[in-house]
């Protein structure tokens, strides 16, 4: 059998209003001082119920004066209330209160009334309690239609938080695979790419002074030196798929995961290799050292690896000055050369400078990357010791 949710709502409520039609035109036919009028009342009162999930003041006002009529003319008792009981109940449940009980009251009152002054077989003690029960029963179904409303809106509330929960949920989980992703792309930049950047120094440098004293290069060293450049480029190119596809606020390493050599005590053997380029690179260290924060200590680690390595590539044989300098609420780390930068032709920032910033902003920290008025270039990280602002 076909469930009545299977069901068109204008059916459902066309068949109940024809089913409370046909039970009060029944009555209208076994009522002695009913008539035509009676019955066209009846009808007009039960054919608006179908009005009362789209309209439900419709009902209310037609059935309530439609039923007062038959009510009045023909007395018929307790199922002239039926209409007017169900109108109520569709009212409260759309959220109308003070038309429901005026119209209660209306009808309840001038049905009273007219059967009070009419009545020969009933006594007003039988009259006034038939009434009080029929008070009784809109009360009822104005509770009812109150709490039906109130469930439904519980309801409604409960699946929106759900929904929303769900939602972020996923938010939650994209936004962390977004920030796992920009981890990995600054991680593989600051490390794999020093690496290749300090094999294809090398191996230029092996090559030019191969060259200047006249001896023939080595396959395999121009093989390594185009390998390097190969190398360099595709990690570049997939370090930007990670990063485009990662967190675009840049909000930092989430797990303070990292490379356990990657703190400012391996300072020197950094240095030493950035040396073994060529790169003359001097290093400075100011204040009390103490124990840094683990992302702090790895954000000044590869900061100044990334500068040096930016040195080595960019700034044509310039000397590389290093300087650390812990301070009670900060650690600020410095990196000048004496390259061939100047304010009037900037060099255009790169993957480097972009992930340094982003290191920097999400510890709390400030960054300064430009040319030195005196020439050269100069970055300057200043990172709170403290937890991020």
């Amino acid at each position: 059998m076909t469930s009545l949710r299977g069901w068109h709502p204008l059916a459902v409520d066309s068949a109940l209003a024809a089913v409370v039609a046909l039970m009060l035109a029944a009555t209208v036919l076994v009522t002695p001082q009913a008539g035509a009028l009676d019955l066209a009342a009846v009808l007009v009162g039960s054919l608006s119920l179908i009005a009362w999930r789209r309209a439900p003041l419709v009902p209310l006002v037609v059935g309530t004066v439609s039923m007062l009529v038959f009510s009045v003319h023909a007395q018929p008792g307790p199922p002239a209330a039926f209409p007017v009981l169900m109108a109520v109940f569709a009212a409260v449940w759309a959220g109308h209160r003070l038309l429901p009980a005026l119209a209660s009251v209306v009808f309840l009152g001038v049905s009273l009334a007219t059967n009070l002054a009419t009545a020969t077989g009933q006594s007003p003690k039988d009259i006034v309690q038939g009434t009080t029960l029929l008070l009784g029963w809109f009360l009822a179904s104005g509770v009812t239609a109150t709490v039906i409303r109130h469930r439904q809106a519980y309801l409604e509330q409960v699946e929106q938080r759900a929904a929303e929960a769900e939602r972020t949920r996923e938010e939650v989980a994209r936004r962390r695979a977004g920030e796992e992703r920009l981890r990995i792309a600054r991680e593989l930049h600051d490390s794999l790419t020093h690496s290749i950047s300090v094999i294809k120094v090398q191996a230029g440098v092996a090559v030019h002074l191969a060259r200047k004293r006249g001896e023939d290069v080595p396959g395999a060293l121009l093989a390594i030196q185009e390998a390097s450049g190969d190398a360099m480029r595709e990690l570049r190119a997939t370090l930007e798929v990670l990063r485009d596809t990662g967190d675009p606020d840049g909000s930092g390493d989430p797990d303070g995961s990292g490379a356990q050599d990657s703190r400012l005590d391996r300072l020197d053997d950094l240095v030493d290799r950035a040396r073994s380029t060529g790169l003359a690179a001097t290093v400075t260290i100011s204040g009390v050292r103490h124990e840094l924060p683990a992302e702090v200590d790895r954000a000044a680690y590869r900061i100044v690896q990334e500068a040096l390595t930016n040195v080595s590539r960019h700034a044509g044989g310039a000397a590389a000055s290093v300087r650390v300098d812990f301070g009670g609420d900060e650690l600020v780390v410095q990196v000048d050369d004496d390259g061939l930068a100047s304010r009037d032709a900037p060099p255009v920032p790169g993957v480097g400078l972009l992930g340094m910033r982003e290191r920097v902003t999400a510890l709390g920290g400030r960054l300064r990357a430009e040319p030195r008025p005196e020439g050269g270039f100069t970055v300057r990280a200043e990172l709170p010791l403290g937890e991020p602002t």
